[in-house]
């Protein structure tokens, strides 16, 4: 699946010793350093593709792409992969309700999603894969599962197949990723499809790996499984270990795919590799509400990147009203967001766009520090914030300024916080 452009990221100067990048890692509740190694692995989960790109999509893809850029930035080899679910209940759902090809529906949203992306300058990942063109990883991972004794088959009356479900009894590690009770987790897999309910699980939770075929859904040739389609979890599961192997360094998503989604594909994982380990640290995206509500698209209370893009919204605004959040709390987007983004905009274009000033490198080291540090971006735009008030009011003054320190502020907000100015 083709992806979308990658944005030039300027080089900056250094600044003294790069700082090591931490993380608010969700599995364990502490900040953890992010190691530095040959390769490090970042997965991203992707958009089932409709309704993209609300605002809270487009919270999650810029909170992952500071952390792209920053590890970039400290010296990391970055091995960015993301999924896009282009097959899936959800998906069919929508395309039956519209009365469109679900194919049709699924290459509009995403070729929408990368024109979002790219109006909002994220670097795109390596390897950006569809489950539609991933099904032969993926039954090549579940016939393994089963050869090991780790899946397990269910009849249905509604196929002349068999579904096939993981044995999570064979998953010694299920469960520390979100340390939920059992009840919670029971009612989570229920809300966020999981099929808890259905009749000849061995456990409740067992999630699925194989739809067999149903009439008027499509399917693909399983081999020994027969015709039919991925469940959910485990096409993320088959992508990660093919492209970045285990235990690799980040898993990203929003917090709704904490449970059951990362539990999930974290179980299959170390089910098919023998390791304990599937990601060395979980980020997690907060919810963005909108209308009082988390905005999603079964409320259908969203606001669209492609619709503020229409009304002429810079997408440097909305990627600062955006960075303006801490990615760990729950927020609500007003019309208030934009406009003070609107406002930070144009004071920094203000700044830059003088002949000097103020002296930089502290600055670009503060951003430096900021994003590095558990991704601050408030506190980065803090930092900005306060540059751009002293090169505004050095501006008319006799003082020295540095007549590159423009230049320099401008690729330092490039290159760290995704903003071209």
């Amino acid at each position: 699946m083709r992806s979308w452009p990658t944005p030039f990221l300027p080089e900056l100067p250094d600044t003294g010793t790069r700082p090591v990048v931490r993380l608010h890692d969700s599995a364990s509740g502490g900040l953890v350093e992010v190691p530095l190694g040959p390769v490090t692995g970042l997965y991203v989960c992707g958009i089932t593709p409709y309704d993209a790109t609300h605002l809270g999509h487009a919270a999650t893809y810029v909170t992952f792409d500071v952390l792209n850029r920053a590890l970039r930035d400290a010296g990391h080899t970055v091995r960015y992969v993301q999924n896009v679910t282009d097959v899936d209940d959800p998906l069919l759902a929508r395309a039956a309700r519209d009365g469109v090809d679900w194919v049709h529906l699924a290459d509009r949203e995403t070729a929408l999603f990368r024109e979002d992306m790219t109006a909002l300058s994220v670097v795109p990942p390596e390897h950006y894969l569809g489950v539609t063109e991933s099904v032969d990883l993926i039954v090549a991972d579940i016939l393994r599962l089963c050869a090991a004794d780790a899946a397990y088959s269910v009849a249905t009356s509604e196929s002349a197949g068999e579904d096939v479900y993981l044995d999570l009894a064979r998953c010694p590690s299920f469960g520390e990723l979100a340390g939920l009770t059992r009840a919670q987790m029971l009612v989570l897999s229920a809300e966020r499809g999981g099929d808890p309910e259905r009749p000849g699980k061995r456990d409740p939770l067992d999630p699925l790996l194989w739809r067999a075929e149903r009439v008027d859904e499509p399917s693909w040739d399983g081999g020994d499984l027969g015709r039919g389609r991925p469940g959910w979890h485990i096409e993320c599961t088959a992508i990660a270990l093919e492209h970045l192997g285990i235990p690799f360094a980040v898993q990203g998503g929003g917090t709704d795919l904490v449970f059951p989604h990362h539990e999930m594909s974290a179980a299959q994982g170390c089910a098919l590799a023998g390791e304990r380990t599937f990601a060395q640290v979980y980020v997690h995206q907060a919810m963005v509400g909108y209308q009082g509500a988390k905005m999603s698209k079964s409320k259908g209370n969203l606001v669209l990147v492609s619709a503020l893009r229409a009304r002429g919204v810079d997408p440097a605004a909305i990627r600062l009203a955006l960075l303006a959040h801490d990615h760990r709390t729950e927020w609500e987007w007003t019309d208030a967001d934009l406009v003070a983004a609107e406002r930070r905009l144009h004071a920094w274009r203000t700044a830059l766009s003088r002949n000097g000033g103020p002296a930089a490198l502290g600055l670009v080291a503060a951003v430096r520090d900021r994003v590095a540090d558990g991704l601050d971006t408030p506190g980065a735009l803090d930092a900005v914030d306060e540059w751009v008030a002293g090169a505004l009011v050095a501006a008319g003054s006799a003082q020295d300024l540095d007549p590159g320190a423009p230049g320099l502020v401008a690729r330092a907000i490039d290159r760290l916080l995704g903003v071209r100015l």
